[in-house]
């Protein structure tokens, strides 16, 4: 059966996220080290996971499989669901594959030293828009329509 994790520390999406997952009837799990509070929603379900480095990615990368939706920024753990045969979405809406995500982690490393070697990076990108809260949840609903069918 098809889940939808959620890598729900700093998540702009979990709501629109939550009303895919309603409509289509796909048990959604939020995994965080605590802070959020646990939903009504009986398809809705919270995971929180000990304190420290990578642990909400640690149990994802875990309990992830084929035909479950990982939603995520974190590239690293991103290739871990991918192999795991997770289908991969951002916040943004954009489709983490195993065609383009050997390119998306070589430019995490390129940029990660590129920012170590300038002491006066301020970092940030553009502002979080409803341009992508909408692609996200057209993403959203496109990736859990095709896991559906799959099943």
């Amino acid at each position: 059966m098809t889940t939808l994790y959620i890598d729900a520390d700093a998540c702009p999406v979990k709501g629109e996220a939550k009303r895919v997952a309603t409509r289509l009837e796909i048990p959604m799990v939020l995994v965080c080290n605590g802070g959020l509070r646990p939903s009504r929603n009986p398809l809705v379900s919270l995971r929180i996971v000990a304190e420290g480095p990578d642990a909400a990615d640690r149990w994802i990368a875990d309990n992830c499989g084929p035909g479950d939706i990982v939603v995520t920024a974190d590239i690293p753990l991103a290739d871990r669901c991918l192999k795991a045969g997770a289908h991969v979405l951002q916040h943004d809406g954009q489709v983490l594959t195993p065609a383009n995500i050997g390119e998306r982690l070589a430019t995490r490393d390129l940029m990660k030293d590129i920012r170590a070697a300038d002491p006066f990076h301020q970092g940030g990108g553009p502002a979080f828009s409803n341009a992508d809260r909408s692609r996200f949840r057209q993403s959203l609903d496109r990736l859990a329509r095709l896991a559906l069918r799959k099943q």
